[in-house]
């Protein structure tokens, strides 16, 4: 919960110095009592009164002026809602790695079983593209709210050739930064990357990373595979087994450096479940729900238990 207007809880601090004032009052009356009374015949003249139900009234009371000091710095909470219109980029790695088949049947073809996933669960609102690269970009589809369009794109992939991260990310955001809502108004834009290892060629990754975080357009990247990832190779007349492990390290820079995150994924099931949280993330935004209006009641109700509970012990209102 925050505040919009927090200036107020200062008055926070009055709270305190009205309990001392209770206290204090409490204490005088104690001792007018004892200055007419002497304590032989204190139980006669003045019977002990009612313990709790004295403070009850004036607990309510300050509980009360709490709650309504609080309603008067205008209290916020954070709600998720879908969003109306926005764009995500699904940025696919196609070298020659992700033929390997460490993550069943391979990176490759469990990236694409994610890849429906997250179409089948992102909402209708959202525009969903799909651009893959090795060493260099390619835009299969423009970012669309028909998201059969880049699902039946999905069965194009091959694996082959290098890795340019920085390349794809500098292509995405280009076609992100270039859409437009009906007004004019730039569409809010998201970046889904998925690959195996760090950048063999190309443009520096951290840059593009850089320049895609000006732009406010945050990128998630998912790294797929384990250790002991390989690829059959030829050379010549002879094919060579030649090892491909994940390497993380850089997706993560990618992910920290545009203000996004960095997930990791080792099996399909991982990788699909990562995916379908990224579409309900992606698919909603958080704004700010004032509840001033709860706060301000519920401290009038207090208050009114207060005065009410006051009046019928004691015939005051406090």
């Amino acid at each position: 919960m925050s505040f919009a207007w927090p200036a107020a809880l200062v008055a926070l601090v009055a709270l305190p110095m009205l309990i001392w004032w209770y206290r204090a009052e409490q204490r005088r009356r104690r001792r007018a009592t004892a200055a007419f009374v002497t304590e032989p015949l204190r139980p006669s003249v003045a019977p002990r009164g009612p313990r709790w139900r004295r403070h009850a009234p004036m607990v309510a009371c300050v509980l009360a002026l709490a709650v309504l000091i609080a309603a008067a710095a205008r209290p916020q909470r954070s709600v998720a809602v879908p969003v109306s219109d926005g764009a995500v980029m699904l940025v696919n790695d196609i070298s020659s790695s992700m033929a390997s088949s460490d993550v069943a049947p391979s990176r490759l073809r469990a990236a694409e079983r994610a890849a429906t996933v997250f179409l089948d669960k992102v909402p209708s609102s959202i525009r969903v593209g799909l651009l893959v690269f090795n060493e260099k970009p390619r835009l299969l589809q423009t970012p669309v709210k028909d998201h059969s369009l880049a699902r039946d794109a999905l069965t194009q992939l091959q694996a082959g050739g290098h890795t340019a991260v920085g390349d794809a990310v500098n292509a995405s955001v280009r076609v992100l930064s270039g859409l437009r809502a009906a007004g004019g108004k730039r569409i809010p834009g998201a970046v889904v990357l998925l690959s195996d290892g760090n950048s063999t060629t190309g443009a520096s990754p951290q840059a593009a990373a850089r320049q895609a975080a000006a732009l406010h357009i945050p990128i998630y990247t998912v790294a797929l595979g384990t250790q002991h990832g390989t690829i059959k190779v030829r050379h010549g007349a002879r094919t060579v087994t030649v090892p491909v492990p994940l390497e993380a390290g850089e997706l993560g820079q990618v992910a920290s450096l545009s203000q996004g995150r960095a997930f990791t994924a080792a099996d399909a099931g991982g990788l699909s479940a990562v995916y379908g949280h990224l579409a309900t993330k992606l698919g909603h935004k958080t704004v700010k729900d004032e509840i001033t209006a709860s706060f301000a009641g519920a401290g009038l109700v207090l208050l009114l238990i207060g005065s009410a509970l006051s009046l019928r012990w004691f015939g005051r209102l406090i």
